[in-house]
Formats: C-alpha cells, structure tokens, sequence
C-alpha cells in the first residue's frame, strides 16, 4: 500500500529542516576546501576543477530529474545567457575569494562576510529594486556600516576578503534575480560557461607537472567531490526555498556565519579586540535585521502554516 502524498503544510516543515541542513553544509565547507588544500591542491586548482565537477555533477541531477527541456528553453535565449555569462564570473570569484580564505587563515573573513551580506541585499533590494524597509532595517545596515569601518580600523585596510565575498554574491544575487532560470539548470549553464577556462588552466598546471587529479586516490577522490559539494546544497536550498516563507529563510541563512565563525575559532584564528567589536557590530545589525523580520510576520501564529496558506 503506497504512502499517501505529503500535505502542503508537512511539506513546508520538511523544507525548514532543508534549508537548515544545506546551511550548515555552507557553514562547514571550509573544512572540506582545508582538506583538499592538504593534498597539495591549491585555491586556484581547486576552483578549475570546481566548475568540471560541478557541471558533471549537475548534468547528472538534470538528467535524473528530467531538466533537459529548461536546460534548452534557456539556452535559446540570448538575454538569460547574458545575465548567466556574468552571474558565472561573479560565481567563479566568490568560490575563489571563499577557497583562498578558508585555506590561508582567514575564516574570521568568510564569516563577516556572510553576516554582512544579507544586510547589503535589504539596502540594494530597498535603493534599487523599491523593496520597501523599515527604519529598523536601516539601523541595521548602519550597524554592519560600522562594524566593517571598525575592522578597517583593526586591520589598517580594507578587509578586502569579507567585502569581495560579499560584494561578489550580492552581485551574483542582484544578477540571478534578473535571470528567470531555477537554480539547477543555471548552474549547470554557468559552469557550462567556465569549465573551458577551468580546464585550460588544469592543462597549463598538467603542463608543468603541477596538477593533482589522477597523481593518487587521495587528491583524485578529493577533486571530483568539489563537484556534489558544490551541487548538492544549491539543490537543496533551491528547493527548499520555494517551500518555505521568506521570514523563515532570512532566520535560516544566519547559520552558515555562525557555523563559519566557530570554525575559524576551532581552527585556531584569534580575532583581535577590535575584529571582536566589529562583530558586536555586525551581530547587533543581524539582531535587529531578524527581528524586524519577526515584527513582520507576527501576526501570522505559524510562519509555515501562513506560507501555505498564502
């Protein structure tokens, strides 16, 4: 006797624990970049190989989830291209920002970065977009304002890590909005669109005996799991997210940070007293952020419950 279908409402609270699973895979992915890094491959290999892997591996879910059909409605348009072809430069200099950061000490960075970075789409979706915020909104990008200008203070310079990671997903956001294609097959296309890149500089590194892949199990096995790493929680997320209200995802995103702020500690980064006040900031900002997310939809008793009755 088969199961009967899964309610709206179960649905919704299975995509809650989705989307809190696919944060925490972001949250630790450091530790996966640490150890590939540890068999020799470096930042600049590991994002070549990233984007084969990844478009094998995506390949594989389009095929199995019979995609094939959006795959070519998109690539029949030369306005999404457009916007793909630009999304995947700002992909590819994020996975490299991330890589670099968290194989050379500076996890502290990657977290900044991420806690930031939903404050700087509430500015961009209310200055560019119209998307109305409040003045508690506001508060809260001023406090990620300083929070940053107290790390500027603490470093002597920018902290160009914290603000390329942010700034290049921000644009890959702002760009993926402009584009109308699911997350499987834009990623599929946007590594479609860097792999000859990626693998002209596996050829140059081949060239002078410097690539790792097929040099031993350890390193090969390692290269070729970039791609599910990399897959997989997008797949996830993107499911998860067309089940879930928006309030819900905001609260969820904040655990990728977190998580990436624990592992820079656990892996032996001890942040300066102004970096620890340049997180009060940032935390403060986050705080507000969140509640005037749950000011919004206070009068809905069951976020989930609301979402599907909406």
């Amino acid at each position: 006797m088969s199961s009967p279908p899964a309610t709206p409402a179960a649905e919704a609270r299975k995509a809650v624990w989705v989307g809190a699973f696919c944060y925490t895979l972001w949250g630790l992915i450091p530790l996966f970049f640490v150890a590939v890094a540890q068999q020799g491959v470096g930042p600049f290999e590991q994002t070549a190989q990233r984007c084969f892997w990844a478009l094998a591996f995506a390949a594989g879910l389009i095929l199995a989830t019979k995609g094939q059909a959006e795959v070519k409605k998109v690539l029949t348009s030369k306005q999404t291209l457009m916007w793909l072809a630009i999304s995947a430069l700002m992909i590819s200099a994020n996975w490299l920002l991330f890589i670099i950061a968290s194989t050379t000490g500076h996890q502290l960075d990657t977290s900044l970065a991420y806690f930031i970075n939903p404050l700087l789409n509430m500015a961009v979706g209310a200055l560019f977009f119209r998307e109305r915020t409040s003045t508690l909104g506001w508060i809260a990008v001023g406090m990620a304002t300083i929070g940053v200008a107290v790390q500027t203070a603490s470093l002597g310079k920018l902290p160009l890590f914290s603000l390329g990671l942010a700034l290049s997903f921000l644009a890959y956001g702002v760009i993926r909005k402009r584009a109308a294609v699911a997350a499987l097959p834009g990623v599929f296309i946007e590594t479609l669109m860097l792999t000859p890149f990626g693998l002209a500089y596996v050829f140059y590194l081949a060239s002078l005996g410097q690539q790792h892949f097929a040099q031993g199990w350890g390193p090969t096995l390692m290269i070729i799991l970039l791609g599910p790493a990399t897959v997989i929680p997008l797949y996830m997320f993107s499911w998860a997210a067309r089940r879930m209200p928006l309030s819900m995802l905001g609260f969820l995103q904040f655990i990728a940070p977190s998580l990436l702020f624990i592992v820079a500690l656990s892996s032996g980064e001890r942040p300066k007293p102004l970096t620890l006040l340049s997180f009060a900031f940032i935390w403060a900002g986050v705080a507000l952020y969140i509640f005037q997310a749950w000011s919004k939809g206070r009068p809905k008793a069951d976020p989930v419950k609301a979402a599907v009755a909406e």
